[in-house]
């Protein structure tokens, strides 16, 4: 077969947003597989400390203009976009003013865990699929990374499984260690529902803990990477339990395996789903 189409959905990426070990992964992965001859697309959150100015971030007007509907409030999804020159490599942003545009990315300047975050993740990840429907490119893979991700494996596997951009894309989703402590609203599950979900398909993300937002996505995805050394315990029992196939971690960044990964899950017509 030829090379997969790639599609990343990371909430951060070196140079733009630097947080954790994830932004190094969603830097060197995608650059890596494109010189193998993938075709790649990546999406990420245009957070309000992302300066627009030097990374020269412009606005996509074919691609901005929808609404992303959150407890029946329509909330404005702009486009916008940068490219990494050397890489020869594109980012899509999605950016709106409410959930955005502040200082600091998931905590305030006290540290306090922000209220909303909740919304911010389900508007990001229904924002995420739109997109890429909007730009009429079928992925072959869609691989997520760290927890504003989580929700995509749910939605792929429910509201958009049988949707032309959609319907023959695998998912895997990139475990990594704990990103934060906090929780999220009592409700983030219930407001997660879209069409053709009930309740039961969000029941997994009830808690709203880092490690209930791992369990959903790996219950929904059709292949896990573990991309750190120190996974949560709880987190590695429910891979092991999934039966999914794993790409275990590798600390030497060799990213052939990834290659590898992606040709078999795209080739491989067996793998379990939700």
């Amino acid at each position: 077969m030829g090379k997969s189409k790639l599609l990343f959905i990371t909430h951060e990426m070196s140079p733009f947003l630097e947080i954790s070990r994830i932004s190094e992964i969603t830097r060197q992965l995608p650059q890596a597989m494109q010189d193998k001859g993938f075709e790649i697309r990546i999406l990420m959150p245009r957070f309000g400390n992302i300066n627009e100015r030097r990374n020269r971030l412009h606005e996509v007007i074919r691609l901005s203009g929808m609404n992303i509907i959150i407890n029946d409030n329509d909330n404005p999804l702009i486009i916008k976009v940068a490219s990494i020159p050397a890489a020869r490599m594109q980012v899509y942003f999605l950016d709106n003013e409410e959930y955005f545009q502040r200082k600091h990315v998931f905590a305030d300047k006290e540290g306090k865990f922000y209220a909303d975050n909740d919304e911010r993740m389900i508007f990001f990840c229904k924002g995420a699929l739109e997109t890429v429907k909007k730009l009429g490119w079928s992925p072959d893979i869609v691989h997520c990374h760290g927890w504003m991700s989580a929700l995509v494996p749910t939605y792929l596997k429910t509201t958009y499984k049988d949707d032309p951009t959609f319907k023959n894309a695998k998912v895997i989703y990139s475990v990594y260690e704990n990103d934060f402590t906090g929780q999220l609203d009592p409700e983030f599950a219930q407001k997660a529902v879209m069409s053709d979900m009930t309740e039961e398909h969000t029941e997994v993300f009830k808690p709203g803990t880092n490690n209930a937002l791992h369990e959903g996505a790996i219950q929904y995805s059709d292949a896990v990477v573990l991309a750190s050394e120190n996974i949560d315990a709880e987190v590695l029992n429910n891979v092991k339990n999934s039966n999914k196939p794993v790409l275990e971690f590798d600390s030497t960044a060799d990213f052939e395996n990834y290659s590898n990964f992606y040709d078999e899950i795209a080739s491989d017509e067996l793998v379990n789903v939700a």
